[in-house]
């Protein structure tokens, strides 16, 4: 009988521990897993080099990074301040790729730019596209080395992450539908819960909660210009109220007035803080 490998065994020791923080729902009509998924993974890198998973088969990664340029010697022209992303799209945490698209401005259903006067940001995500236990490639926030993601961020001064949690992790009863606002920004988590009250959904600074603080200065959302973003953990019920429909196809098209919400909520709080930021 063969000798189990270490990182075979590493995947069976964590496996209990880990489900917890998934997030995720099932996703029906995506593709199988290869065989290679039920075991760790370690980072992006190591997800990227692995033969077993297929790039548009298994998983899915797309991003966009804005054409802006300063050819004028009289005045200083702006640059793209900041990047949204999301670490675990497609069926690993159920709406946050939607969101991610959302809050840049653009429609999920087309990616026609939304609202049409902008403004627009840089984004970046990574989705599981598996037809069951999308959660095998969930890579976590502190090992997100993509060097997409990591670029985009390194060259924004702010980055928002977006992340589906169970509300039991925020000692929430299960049916709680919040936002749980963490990362290493606290003016942009500040302005965040302000904004996300303020259209009436539940939301608090997370930074007190270790699982969903977002405080690590490797995590993705801290990887900025100035070393801190901001995160938001979505429970799952408030994920599921955002869509008529929570298929792949379906969420596109049926978004809900609480979807729109949350994306404004969002978006005001970035406006904010872009707009008390001067750099030389």
């Amino acid at each position: 009988m063969p000798t189990p490998s270490r990182r075979t065994l590493l995947a069976a020791a964590t496996a209990t521990a880990a489900a917890p923080f998934l997030g995720g729902l099932a996703v029906p009509g995506a593709y199988a897993a290869p065989a290679a998924a039920t075991e760790e993974i370690k980072s992006n890198t190591v997800l990227y080099a692995d033969p077993s998973f297929v790039e548009g088969t298994h998983y899915a990664r797309r991003h966009r990074r804005h054409a802006m340029f300063d050819d004028s010697q009289a005045e200083r022209q702006g640059f793209a301040k900041s990047v949204i992303i999301a670490p675990h799209g497609g069926g690993i945490e159920i709406g946050t790729s939607e969101l991610c698209l959302a809050i840049a401005g653009y429609d999920p259903n087309g990616i026609a730019p939304k609202p049409a006067e902008g403004p627009v940001y840089d984004y970046w995500m990574f989705e599981g596209l598996l037809k069951e236990d999308n959660g095998k490639l969930h890579i976590t926030s502190t090992n997100c080395d993509d060097h997409v993601a990591r670029s985009l961020c390194a060259g924004s001064l702010n980055a928002l992450s977006l992340h589906g949690c169970k509300p039991e992790q925020a000692g929430l009863p299960s049916d709680t539908p919040a936002v749980l606002v963490g990362g290493l920004n606290a003016t942009l988590r500040k302005y965040l819960v302000d904004e996300f009250k303020a259209v009436g959904i539940r939301a608090q600074d997370a930074t007190g909660i270790p699982a969903l603080a977002g405080i690590d200065p490797e995590n993705i959302a801290n990887r900025t210009m100035l070393g801190k973003g901001a995160q938001l953990e979505i429970t799952t019920p408030l994920r599921k109220s955002m869509f008529g429909t929570n298929t792949p196809a379906g969420r596109k098209e049926t978004p809900t007035p609480i979807f729109w919400n949350f994306v404004d909520a969002a978006r005001a709080a970035l406006q904010r803080m872009e707009a008390g930021q001067k750099v030389l």
